[in-house]
C-alpha cells in the first residue's frame, strides 16, 4: 500500500467513530485510535470483517504529547485527508475533571497537534453536543473567549472551571468549548488550508447515551426523545452521513461552522410557549 495514499483517522472507536470510519473508510487508509484498548481491537475487528485495512493506536487525548504521537503517526502512513475527533465521555462516566480534561482539554489538543501535520485540502471535524448549546446562555463572554483562544496549558485555569464540580455542568461547558475552539482555530487552519467544522448531536443511541439514561439524567433524556419532532433517537449512521458531507469537496467552502442535529429538538423548544 503506497505510503501517501489518501489517509482517514478516527479519534475514539466507539459506536460513533465505527460508523463513520464504516462510512469513510473505503479507499482509504484508515487509522482508528482510543484510549481503551479493548474498544479499539473491537472497532478493528469489525472493520476487518467488513473488508478494511485498518491499522490502531492507543491515545490519551488528554495527554498533548499522547495526541502529538498519534499525529506524527497518522501523518507518517498516510496523506491524512481526513480527521474525525469523536473521543469524549458524558457526565455518568467519570468526575467533572476527567469531562473536562477529555472533551474540552482534548479537543484542544487534538486540534493543536494534527493542523501542524494535515495537508492542504484536508477537513478536521470535532464531535460536540447541543448540550453545549444548552449551557451556552450560562456561559459568560470572558468565559467563552478563554475557552476559544487560551493557550491548551491553560484551559482549565479559569476560575469558572470548577474540577470539583457537577459533571453535566461540566460537559455543558466543554461542549460549548469545543464549539467555540474551533471557531477560534479556524484563521490557523487557513494558514494549513484545513478546514475545522463541530457537529452538535442531540441524542444518539449509542453506549454512551445508553448509560445516561440509566443514570440521573436519564428521564431528561427520555424527555428529549419524546419532544423532538423527529420522533426518535438518533443514530450513529445519522452522524456519519453528516461527517461524510463535511469532509468531501462538496462542503469546501463549509469552514467554522457548527451543525446541530438532534432531531430539530433545538429548534422546537426555542420558541415553546
Amino acid at each position: 500500500m503506497a505510503a501517501y495514499q489518501n489517509g482517514l483517522l478516527i479519534i475514539g472507536a466507539g459506536g460513533m467513530g465505527l460508523a463513520i470510519a464504516r462510512r469513510l473508510g473505503a479507499g482509504q487508509r484508515v487509522i482508528i485510535a482510543d484510549y481503551s484498548e479493548a474498544v479499539l481491537n473491537s472497532a478493528a475487528n469489525t472493520l476487518r470483517n467488513d473488508g478494511h485495512e485498518i491499522e490502531t493506536q492507543t491515545v490519551d487525548v488528554s495527554d498533548y504529547e499522547s495526541v502529538e504521537k498519534l499525529a506524527k503517526f497518522a501523518s507518517g502512513k498516510s496523506r491524512l485527508q481526513t480527521v474525525v475527533n469523536t473521543a469524549g465521555i458524558s457526565p455518568a462516566m467519570g468526575t467533572a475533571r476527567q469531562v473536562y480534561e477529555v472533551d474540552l482539554l482534548g479537543t484542544a489538543n487534538v486540534i493543536d497537534a494534527f493542523l501542524e501535520v494535515m495537508p492542504s485540502g484536508s477537513s478536521l471535524t470535532s464531535i460536540a453536543s447541543i448540550a453545549g448549546h444548552m449551557m451556552q446562555k450560562a456561559i459568560s463572554p470572558e468565559l467563552e473567549k478563554h475557552l476559544a483562544t487560551c493557550p491548551r496549558e491553560q484551559l482549565l485555569t479559569h476560575e469558572a472551571i470548577d474540577l470539583e464540580g457537577s459533571t453535566a455542568m461540566a460537559y455543558g461547558i466543554a461542549k460549548w468549548g469545543n464549539v467555540v475552539r474551533v471557531q477560534a482555530a479556524v484563521r490557523k487552519g487557513q494558514e494549513h488550508g484545513v478546514r475545522l467544522n463541530t457537529v452538535s448531536p442531540g441524542v444518539i443511541k449509542t453506549a454512551m447515551v445508553r448509560k445516561e439514561l440509566e443514570s440521573a439524567a436519564g428521564d431528561q433524556i427520555r424527555h428529549m426523545i419524546k419532544e423532538s419532532p423527529v420522533s426518535r433517537a438518533g443514530c450513529s449512521d445519522d452522524i456519519a452521513a453528516l461527517v461524510a458531507f463535511l469532509s468531501s469537496p462538496e462542503a469546501s467552502f463549509i469552514d467554522g461552522a457548527d451543525f446541530v442535529i438532534d432531531g430539530g429538538f433545538s429548534a422546537a423548544s426555542r420558541f415553546r410557549e
